[in-house]
């Protein structure tokens, strides 16, 4: 599953980025700001014009993101306890 894809505030953790081409700016920038394995992660909001940009939470720290982006990003949910 993808950034993109999680439902608004379900929670989960961050798998991997998927890097498009070698050295890809976009994907090392991610990364950097957080999107690493194990972190926890979740859509806080999404935009009204197709659900575009997407508010997302990584940590304390909230992000804008592009769709294209987010779906960049694999991560895996959390079990319900």
């Amino acid at each position: 599953m993808t950034l993109s894809d999680l439902p608004l505030h379900a929670p989960a953790q961050v798998e991997a980025v998927q890097d498009l081409h070698p050295n890809d700016a976009i994907a090392r920038r991610l990364r950097e700001l957080g999107f690493v394995d194990g972190e926890d992660v979740r859509v806080v909001a999404r935009g009204p014009v197709g659900g575009e940009p997407l508010l997302v939470q990584i940590g304390f720290t909230r992000f804008a993101l592009r769709r294209s982006e987010a779906a960049r990003i694999r991560i895996r949910q959390e079990e319900a306890a």
